[in-house]
Order: C-alpha cells, then sequence, then structure tokens
C-alpha cells in the first residue's frame, strides 16, 4: 500500500494499529477520532479530525447563552471508549466553569452510548426521578433526539433546551420543528476530502502536519438554512 486510511471505532486500540503500520514503513491518517497514543505518533502518521473541544464549547456556550449564565443542565454522555465522548463532556465542564456562565450546574451526567433508544430511556429515568432542569446538553443528536422524544412525552420539552452535536438531517429537521434548539455540523465529507488529500501529498513527498483540523460549526435556528442541504 501508499497509505492507509483508518477510522478507529476503539481509539485505546490505535497503538497496536499504529506499531504494526509504522513497522511496515506505510503512511499512516487516521480520520475523524484521535487516537489515544497522539502524542507518541511517529512522523509517518497523520490525524485529520475536527477538534472536539472546540465542538463541545460551542455547544455549551450557545446553551449557556440561551439559559442566561444560570440554570439545572442534565448531559448525555456518548461511549466513554470514544475519545470524542471524553473530550465533548469535558468542554461542556469547562464551559459552565467560566465567570459567565457560572451559575448553570450539571445535575448529572451519564452515558447513553450515542444511541437515540438510550438517549430516550435515561431521559425518561431523569424525568420520573423527580429532577427539576432547563437543559439537556447531549455529546451528539441521536441521544438529544431520544432526549426530546422523552421530553415530549411528559409534555416538559416546551420548556427544555436540548442540544446535539453533528448536525444530521434527522436534528435538522427536529430544529425546523422548533424541538432541538442547539447542535454543532461535523463536516464528515470534509473529514473524508482531508485524509485523501492528505494520503496523495505524502503519496508525493509532501509534507504534512501531524494534525489537520476540519472546522466545526455552530447551528442555530438563525441559520439553520444554510446547513439543510449540507448532509
Amino acid at each position: 500500500f501508499d497509505a492507509i486510511i483508518i477510522q478507529a471505532v476503539d481509539t485505546d486500540a490505535t497503538p497496536k494499529i499504529t506499531q504494526l503500520v509504522a513497522a511496515a514503513n506505510i503512511p499512516l491518517i487516521y480520520v475523524n477520532l484521535k487516537p489515544s497514543d497522539f502524542e507518541k505518533l511517529p512522523p509517518s502518521a497523520t490525524v485529520v479530525a475536527s477538534d472536539e473541544m472546540v465542538g463541545g464549547t460551542l455547544e455549551a456556550t450557545q446553551v449557556c447563552k440561551l439559559l442566561g449564565g444560570k440554570g439545572n443542565v442534565l448531559v448525555l454522555m456518548g461511549d466513554l471508549a470514544h475519545e470524542a465522548a471524553r473530550t465533548r463532556t469535558k468542554a461542556v465542564e469547562e464551559t459552565f466553569k467560566t465567570p459567565e456562565c457560572s451559575g448553570i450546574k450539571i445535575l448529572d451526567k451519564r452515558t447513553a452510548k450515542w444511541q437515540r433508544t438510550e438517549g430516550n430511556d435515561l431521559m425518561t429515568n431523569w424525568i420520573s426521578s423527580g429532577m427539576k432542569f432547563e437543559a439537556v446538553v447531549s455529546n451528539n443528536d441521536e441521544m438529544a433526539l431520544g432526549a426530546i422524544q422523552a421530553l415530549k412525552a411528559s409534555k416538559m420539552l416546551d420548556k427544555t433546551i436540548v442540544a446535539g452535536i453533528d448536525a444530521t438531517q434527522d436534528a435538522l429537521a427536529s430544529m425546523k420543528a422548533g424541538e432541538l434548539k442547539v447542535t454543532v455540523f461535523q463536516n464528515a465529507a470534509g473529514q473524508g476530502q482531508g485524509a485523501v488529500d492528505t494520503a496523495m501529498k505524502i503519496i508525493k513527498g509532501e509534507k504534512v502536519p501531524p494534525m489537520v483540523w476540519i472546522p466545526f460549526e455552530l447551528v442555530t435556528p438563525a441559520n439553520l438554512s444554510q446547513y439543510m442541504s449540507k448532509n
């Protein structure tokens, strides 16, 4: 092979992958998820991804703005085997510690493994427990949509801000319907294209940086129309 592009399912499995590919002297491009051994990657390996701290920060900052800097929040986390889930959650927590958002309290945070059904179940349990909250911040849109289903069933959606990440077609439709209030566009096509472009540069002998960033973009009802045709 002239180059190998890998989207890791489990970022903790990447050290062995890196070792095998580096030993074979083949250029390696990780796409979408930053590998757990990023700090130790050899010069022959590159990562093409979006900065998960930026994605989580954009999401949480907009929620903070909508809440006026105060309120109770629940956090839906993705599969914690994924670096993205851990980093997005960290970004949310750090944003709510800033002076302008210090009136926001995270009541609970639990994993729903990126799944809509799990998000629905977890949200239903939170509602049943009698928790009082103003917003739900989710690591991705699928879990956010599950939360919205549970909130609608309990007639609580009108007074709850729900936020996600990915700007999927279902999420954008939910936002158009006035349900989802915040999402963040992760440019999957841009990451795929960036990975191929990076591989071709390496094959041609060009220098590439160890990290190629594909920007996250905040999506709200105000700019929703710009993203309806992107996915």
